[in-house]
């Protein structure tokens, strides 16, 4: 499956902590990231991630398009709810794509370790069917 990988400044160091702790589940699947996030995961993990630019300078819309083309299967996208910089892509338009194109979305660490291990499981192996 295609799991991207997106994480605000203030939430790059959990990203990266998720990645270590879910490094074998990870590593089961196609990753896709902001070009900053990519980097800082794949310095930790060694997992191959396909890295799109960075999130300001187009990656957002990449990420974006793949989701409108049903190309994306779990969206995992860390945010920094209180103190956003000005050049971090907003999460609202990801939410949108994600809930009109049924892709299963977290925002915060429980609900993608939540996540996480559903897919591990097999209960996401709907995504399969649906495209």
């Amino acid at each position: 499956m295609n799991i991207g990988l997106v994480a605000h400044d203030a939430k790059k160091k959990l990203m990266q902590n998720f990645c270590i702790a879910y490094r074998g589940i990870l590593s089961k699947h196609h990753l896709f990231a902001t070009e900053t996030t990519g980097l800082l995961i794949e310095s930790v993990t060694n997992l191959s991630i396909h890295k799109y630019l960075p999130g300001h300078l187009g990656g957002k819309q990449m990420l974006g398009a793949q989701i409108e083309h049903n190309d994306m299967d779990l969206l995992i996208f860390f945010r920094d709810p209180l103190a956003p910089k000005s050049h971090e892509p907003d999460v609202n338009d990801i939410v949108k794509l994600c809930d009109m194109y049924n892709i299963p979305m977290a925002t915060n660490i429980a609900t993608a370790e939540a996540l996480i291990l559903a897919l591990d499981r097999g209960d996401l192996d709907w995504r399969e069917m649906y495209k």
